[in-house]
């Protein structure tokens, strides 16, 4: 069994929960934040069944910002 340390960014939007790993393009909802991670756990562990190691990306202390964007 491989270990891995993922970045995982967690918010809320509306009623549900998003759980994004910034390592890999794999993210899930829940009604909790709990529920929401959980539900990531399932989706990033059929990930890996079915993908190689060096597709992840490696991220130290993310950051999250906010910036204005204007667009026509």
């Amino acid at each position: 069994m491989k270990n891995l340390k993922l970045s995982i960014a967690v918010w809320q939007e509306g009623k549900y929960f998003v759980a994004q790993c910034l390592n890999v393009n794999v993210s899930s909802f829940g009604d909790t934040k709990s529920e929401a991670l959980k539900m990531l756990q399932e989706a990033l562990e059929l990930y890996f069944e079915d993908s190689t190691m060096s597709k992840v990306n490696e991220f130290s202390n993310p950051e999250i910002v906010t910036q204005d964007f204007h667009y026509a």
